[in-house]
C-alpha cells in the first residue's frame, strides 16, 4: 500500500502525520469497512436463509394445493354418475313393480309404462339430459342432427322431413344426434 502524505482531514491544516499514524489510520479505515462489510455479509445470509425457507414453505403449499385438487378432481370423477344413478332407482323401481304384477291388462301395462317413461324422461332432464327432436319443417342443424337420407318433399330444401329416432344433449353437448331424412333439394 502506499503512503498518503496528505494530512488527515480531522487534523488541523499544517499539522504533519508521521507515517505511522496514516498507516494507524489506514488499518483503522481498512477495519472499519472489513467490519461493515463482515454486517452486510452477514445482513444478507440471513436473508438468505429466511427467503430459503419461505420458498421451501411456498413449494409444500403449492404441492399440497395440487394433491387436494388431484384428490378432489378423482372424487368428482368417481361419483360423477352418483347422482344420475340415483334419479335412477325410481324407474328402475316402477319397472320392476309393474313386472311383479302377475295378472296385467293391457291397457294397465300401456298406462304402467308411459308412467315409467315419463318418470325416467324426468330424471333426465333433472341431470340437464335434454331430448333433441325437432319439429318437421325445421332447418337442418349438422350440429344436433344426422341425415340418414333426402327424401322428395313439398318443403323447403334441407329441412327436416321425419325424425327416424331422437338425440339427446347432455349439458349443451350433443350425446346423440338425432337421425333425420331431410328434404332434397328440388
Amino acid at each position: 500500500m502506499s503512503e498518503n502524505t496528505q494530512p488527515e482531514q480531522n487534523q488541523p491544516a499544517g499539522e504533519a502525520s508521521s507515517p505511522e499514524e496514516l498507516e494507524a489510520a489506514q488499518a483503522a479505515n481498512e477495519f472499519d469497512a472489513l467490519t461493515i462489510a463482515q454486517a452486510e455479509v452477514a445482513t444478507l445470509q440471513a436473508k438468505n436463509t429466511e427467503l430459503a425457507d419461505s420458498f421451501l414453505r411456498a413449494k409444500a403449499e403449492a404441492e399440497n394445493a395440487r394433491r387436494r385438487a388431484e384428490d378432489e378432481i378423482a372424487k368428482a370423477r368417481k361419483f360423477a354418475v352418483e347422482s344420475f344413478a340415483e334419479s335412477l332407482l325410481p324407474v328402475t323401481d316402477s319397472l320392476e313393480a309393474g313386472l311383479a304384477i302377475k295378472d296385467v291388462t293391457p291397457e294397465q301395462l300401456r298406462e304402467g309404462a308411459e308412467a315409467t317413461l315419463k318418470q325416467l324422461k324426468s330424471a333426465l332432464e333433472r341431470n340437464k339430459v335434454i331430448e333433441i327432436n325437432p319439429a318437421p319443417a325445421s332447418k337442418f342443424d349438422p350440429h344436433q342432427h344426422q341425415a340418414i337420407s333426402m327424401v322428395p318433399a313439398e318443403q323447403e330444401a334441407n329441412t327436416v322431413v321425419s325424425v327416424l329416432q331422437k338425440g339427446y344433449l347432455i349439458a349443451d353437448r350433443v350425446l346423440r344426434p338425432a337421425l333425420v331424412t331431410v328434404a332434397a333439394p328440388k
